[in-house]
């Protein structure tokens, strides 16, 4: 799930430059954004190799796509929720590598810390963006309004675990 998750990071990141190419400062930080995470997914994937574990498809839980699914259609609304959006998912991975980190063996643990730093410069590339394309009153409401919905998604049951998902249901699938 976690190669999974660093793919869809980079894809999320590579849908914006193609979206907003009249918009250089956007570009410039998601282009290196992007790299950044497919760096990672390959770390992941080497890790999971020389443990072992085949590296396959996994279905998305629905953490990130019921967030997009609120965003606005239209600009420039689409591109602000986009945005928040893209700095709370960073934020609630770099939160949940910290706790990880102390619990899994020292090689996955070090890795963690690693991405924790990554995520967190993630989380605030997507909010500086954010702050650049709306007023502070419209981020905070727009923010708002995400932070309440992806609570209701954390404390819901989740019949599939994921690492962005919400409680999961005894006997859920991997």
């Amino acid at each position: 799930d976690h190669a999974n998750c660093e793919k869809k990071a980079a894809s999320s990141a590579l849908q914006l430059t193609y979206r907003y190419i009249e918009k250089p400062e956007v570009l410039i930080k998601v282009s290196r954004l992007a790299r950044e995470e497919m760096h990672h997914f390959e770390q992941v994937v080497a890790l999971m190799s020389a443990r072992n574990i085949t590296y396959t498809y996994l279905s998305a839980s629905r953490y990130a796509g019921e967030l997009k699914r609120c965003a606005r259609p239209e600009e420039p609304g689409r591109l602000i929720d986009t945005l928040l959006i893209g700095a709370i998912i960073e934020a609630r991975s770099c939160e949940r590598f910290e706790a990880l980190a102390s619990v899994l063996d020292k090689e996955i643990g070090f890795f963690y810390l690693s991405l924790h730093k990554s995520e967190l410069r993630h989380f605030q590339d997507y909010l500086e963006l954010a702050n650049a394309e709306a007023s502070p009153a419209e981020i905070h409401d727009r923010l708002g309004l995400f932070l309440t919905i992806e609570k209701q998604l954390i404390q819901q049951e989740d019949s599939t675990f994921r690492f962005h998902s919400g409680d999961p249901v005894v006997g859920s699938s991997v």
